[in-house]
């Protein structure tokens, strides 16, 4: 009987079919034993579905998918999350940085009884890393939190506290960690290693109009969980990421 528990690995997607290529492999690569893949698609018309269509044949129940309109990638990745059947889920729309990774994630996990795992990653512009995150651990307050895609919760964190608000276009994530981190409500372990290669240019870091959209979000999702000072938070938080350069 197989009593390690499940992770369950959400993807969103829309016509991006070589980018799924490479993550349905990576996936299918790490050397954790109990896993599932859940791909949300938002109705591409790139040959994505027929790619999942195929894959599915050969995995199984060990990857399920959808293909239908979302209203945006939280409304995706709540999708997602509904979809899973795992004890543990987390977020890949990136590159591991290792085929170890979610075996090592659930090992500290479990060796120090949290609620979750975090851990380093680095953005990188093709093979060349242009930013390093090593965050530690800390406190919403003092401007840290955890990289997002590095990122793995046991599902009852998500019954206890709820999915991600979709009236956030960028900083849902953001908001997300902030209500379950900010009382230290939610327990996480600190893994010190790169476990996410993550594509610079996204949702949020692709521009600096993106960024001051971030940030205005960011903001907003400090009142609204009741953080005080806020600005001094949006501050601190800007400070962080400009270190982050300066490690590269």
């Amino acid at each position: 009987m197989n009593t390690k528990p499940k992770v369950s690995v959400v993807t969103t997607t829309y016509n991006d079919i070589e980018n799924l290529r490479r993550i349905l492999a990576q996936v299918q690569n790490q050397t954790y034993p109990h896993m599932e893949h859940i791909v949300v698609d938002g109705g591409s018309t790139d040959g994505t579905a027929e790619l999942l269509r195929e894959a599915s044949l050969e995995r199984g129940e060990s990857l399920r998918w959808i293909s239908e309109p979302d209203r945006g990638i939280y409304d995706a990745i709540n999708k997602g999350i509904r979809l899973a059947t795992g004890d543990i889920i987390g977020y890949c729309c990136d590159r591991y940085a290792h085929a170890q990774v979610v075996e090592h994630m659930v090992d500290i996990m479990a060796r120090e009884g949290t609620d979750g795992v975090h851990g380093d990653l680095c953005y990188m512009d093709g093979e060349r890393v242009v930013r390093t995150w090593k965050q530690g651990q800390g406190h919403i307050r003092s401007g840290w939190m955890p990289g997002h895609p590095t990122l793995y919760l046991r599902r009852e964190v998500y019954e206890r506290y709820g999915l991600y608000k979709t009236d956030y276009r960028i900083s849902g994530d953001y908001e997300f960690m902030v209500r379950i981190l900010y009382k230290n409500q939610v327990r996480l372990s600190y893994l010190p290693e790169t476990l996410i290669y993550m594509s610079y240019g996204g949702t949020s870091n692709g521009s600096l109009g993106a960024y001051l959209e971030s940030l205005k979000e960011g903001h907003r999702a400090l009142k609204e969980n009741g953080v005080p000072f806020a600005c001094v938070t949006d501050a601190l938080r800007t400070l962080r990421v400009l270190a982050q350069f300066a490690k590269v």
